[in-house]
Formats: structure tokens, sequence, C-alpha cells
């Protein structure tokens, strides 16, 4: 990591003549991507900049020519400033931290952000068709087209790492037959643009009141509709239907006004909609990927809102083509069973379960447990790297966010929550299922002072929010120091 935030610092010297004032690391999203934010001294003449560091070099020359095109366009898309020589960092304008989903969770559905979410419709049909004529393909990252062959891999996408996991008995022959009908049925259109691949209110950015893109690099040939179904039925988002009629119908009319010849109104929702279950299959896989796979919980948490997603749009969508077995499997996954399965066994007030969660240092032992239940978890936190090797870091807890930033960015500290979790979970969900009243984990560390402090913090915060669980939090070193508060 020093060696990558040395050479970033290099390029920003490079760029601006002079060495950066702080670099700091954003947090990571699904994608094996580093993204860190380079400040400049009060006398650079660009404040601030994004340094993406990657070493997938085909995907930054992907995302550089990609770009370059779209910026010819007039696409609001980021200025490049500066690409090192190895390519595998690059530094970009930087948009701040807001992004319209920001927006949305935080101000809810008013009119103005109805309003981002129409310029961010306009302002794609623009980047599609003006800026798709621009666009060199033979750059694509995967396949140069999302035709029948790229809907086929997000159906089976779907299929191996969603579908399959839930052990339903289907006809997989079947099955492979209506993915090939739905997949040939959707590649028959004449509106082939350049496809943002996935355009989401995450990967847009607002500043200013303006909205910006960010995250096109898997972009290529497609059909117009996909990155609106993209948008309009994002899981997290989860829009009111009468927005997503609406603002579907304030794109069309969009497009409209650019393309030299209009398309039809119907026709183009019809096949909207097949676009919307291929999205919604897609997200459904990539959680699953990530979540069942990969193990990363959070991705876990997201599945119940998309489940709900599918639900609400296999119930009231139709797609202009017959897929029986399809159709079977799209009832079993978001049937009540299904749906259960996802959605966490969550405490009401009439729930006795109290988990009590410490931090503790080691040379002072393991807490004890004075409730008659006993047992409970002891997580071992030494094996992370320790801040507290750092002078820095000496007087600092695991709730001070330089630590807790070192211990997300810099140490396995995320993967060793992951697997916390997974464990934890179980009993819990059990335990409320039998109405049990104690629950203890704790954590220990050399110190009890940054890693047991920052993961028993975490633990409570997960609890908190997918059980709705009573958390007691206790730091006994630190508490014992008044250095901070349980």
């Amino acid at each position: 990591m020093e060696q990558i935030i040395e050479r970033i610092d290099q390029l920003w010297q490079q760029f601006s003549g002079q060495p950066s004032a702080a670099i700091t690391k954003l947090p990571q999203s699904g994608s094996d991507r580093m993204y860190f934010r380079v400040e400049g001294t009060q006398d650079a003449a660009v404040e601030s900049a994004i340094a993406t560091y990657n070493p997938h070099i085909k995907e930054n020359e992907t995302f550089l020519s990609f770009t370059e095109s779209l910026k010819v366009a007039g696409a609001p898309v980021a200025n490049v400033f500066a690409v090192n020589e190895e390519h595998d960092i690059y530094l970009q304008e930087d948009f701040g931290d807001r992004s319209l989903l920001n927006e949305l969770e935080e101000k809810g559905f008013t009119e103005e952000v109805f309003s981002l979410f129409q310029q961010s419709l306009s302002k794609l049909a623009h980047l599609q068709i003006k800026g798709g004529e621009q666009i060199d393909y033979s750059k694509c990252l995967t396949a140069r087209e999302f035709g029948k062959q790229a809907i086929m891999s997000d159906l089976l996408y779907f299929k191996y790492y969603f579908l399959d996991t839930l052990k339903f008995p289907y006809d997989k022959q079947a099955l492979l037959d209506d993915f090939d009908a739905l997949s040939t049925y959707l590649t028959h259109t004449e509106n082939k643009h350049f496809m943002f691949r996935d355009f989401q209110s995450r990967n847009i950015m607002v500043k200013d009141g303006q909205v910006h893109f960010i995250d096109y690099q898997g972009g290529m040939l497609g059909a117009l509709q996909y990155d609106v179904a993209s948008m309009l039925w994002q899981a997290r988002a989860n829009l009111p239907e009468e927005w997503k009629d609406s603002l579907l119908e304030y794109y069309i009319g969009e497009i409209n006004k650019i393309l030299p010849n209009p398309v039809d109104p119907v026709l183009f929702t019809i096949q909207f909609n097949g676009y919307v279950l291929i999205r919604l299959l897609q997200v459904l896989g990539a959680y699953g990927f990530r979540g069942f796979f990969q193990r990363k919980a959070q991705f876990l948490t997201s599945i119940p809102q998309a489940l709900k997603n599918l639900s609400a749009f296999t119930g009231n969508r139709k797609m202009g083509i017959a897929v029986p077995e399809f159709d079977k499997c799209l009832q079993f996954c978001t049937s009540a069973e299904v749906m259960d399965r996802f959605e966490p066994l969550q405490a009401d007030e009439s729930t006795p379960l109290v988990v009590n969660i410490h931090s503790f240092s080691y040379k002072k032992g393991i807490p004890s447990d004075p409730t008659e239940n006993g047992g409970g978890f002891v997580f071992d936190c030494r094996g992370i790297f320790n801040p507290g090797r750092f002078e820095e870091y000496k007087t600092q807890t695991g709730r001070d966010k330089a630590v807790k930033d070192f211990l997300e960015q810099r140490t396995a500290m995320p993967d060793f929550l992951n697997s916390v979790f997974d464990l934890v979970d179980i009993s819990v969900a059990e335990y409320i299922r039998r109405g049990f009243a104690s629950l203890q984990v704790n954590f220990g560390c050399t110190g009890g002072q940054h890693r047991s402090v920052y993961a028993a913090d975490a633990l409570a915060r997960h609890l908190r929010n997918k059980f709705k669980v009573k958390v007691e939090v206790k730091h006994i070193v630190q508490d014992a120091k008044n250095w901070i508060n349980p």
C-alpha cells in the first residue's frame, strides 16, 4: 500500500509540479480497483484529484479511450489529468463524495431528487447516442456488443450463482431453451448505441446541482433500454412505480429528440421490460457471487430487496415472449419460502435476547460471563496487523477515524469480520427463535485499544442493523482508562 501511495504522489508531482498535501484511500467497492483522493497544496492549480490504481492494464486503457471519446461528445465524464508510464495509475477530476444514491437516501422522493434523475436520463441519452458515435468499440473489455452471447452470459450468471444455490429442481434443458429464446428476442432491436453497462445512482455523482458519470469501462454496443432498466430498477434505490413509469416516458422523449427515426413508445417499453428482467437477474447473480462465493456479507443483505424488485416485476410486467420453464424458476425465486431464507429473523419488543459484546486485552485475561448461559464467542484479533505499532496511532483507539481507516484499508480486518459475522449470525438467529436471553461475544487483542475496540463496535452495528436485537458494548480496558465511553 505504501508503495502505491508513493507512486501516486510521484505522478501528482509530475502533473502539478508540487508534492501532494495528503493522499487518502477511499472505500473500495465491488471491484479490485483502488481509489485515492489526492489533495494539493494551497497554491496548487488543481485542489484535488481522484487517483485510480488498477493492475488490470487493458481495463485502464478501455476507460481512458472511452473517456476521451465521451469528452469529445460533451458527455459529463471526468477529465483525465495524468497517466503513469505503466498505465496502472491515473489521475482524474474529483467530483466529490455525493452520489445520486446519497441524494436519494438523504432527501427522499422529492421534486429536487426527481429532477436529478431526469437530468441523469437526459445526459444518458446524449452519452449513448452522440457519445457512442465517437467510441472505438475495438477497445471493449469483453464483447464488442451486448448481443445474444452476452445476454446468455448474464442469464447463466444468475443460474450458476443464485438459482442453483437454492436447490430448486428444474428442467435444465427446458430452461436453457428459454434462455436461448429470450436472448434471441432481445437482440432484435434497431437502436444499438453505447451501453454504459452499470448505469445506476451509485455511479452518478452530484456536484453543484450537476450530474457526472463514472465507472463506464464495462461499456459496449447495445440496446438503449438496458441502461435505463439498470437505473430505474436498482434495488438499493427502490424507486416507486410512478417514478419508474414517469422517468421512462421522459427518457423516451429525450432519445426521440436525438434519434433520426423516433422509437415507438409501446414497442420500446415492451422490450424495455425484457431488459429489466435481464438486469434484475444479473444483479442477483452478482449478489450471489459476491456473497456466497466471495463471502462479502454486505452483498447478501441486498438480496431481499432485489427479490422484492423481481417479484414486483414478474407480477406486473409483460415481455412479449413465452418462457414457461423460466417462469417457473422465477416464481420459485419470488416465493415466500425463498424470501424467508434471506429475510433475517428480527427481534421485537418481546424478544429477551441481549448480546453483550466486549473488547479486552489478553494481558488482563478473557472476560467471564456472569449470566447463567455461559459460553458464547471469543475472537482473537492479534492476527490482524496492529496500528499500535505506529507512533501516530498510539494514543488513539479503534473508534478514531485514522485507526478505522488503517484497519479497513491496510489490514485483513474486513475479511476477519466477514467470518465473525457468519458465525455469530447463526447463533443470534437461533437464540431469537428459541427465546434465549443472553449471548456474549468477546474480542481480544494485545492492549485492548485498537483492533478489539474496532471489531466490537463493528459487530454491534451489524447485529443492530440486521437483527434489530438489543446489544450492549463494553470496552473493558478503555472504559477503565476512561478514554472512551461504551
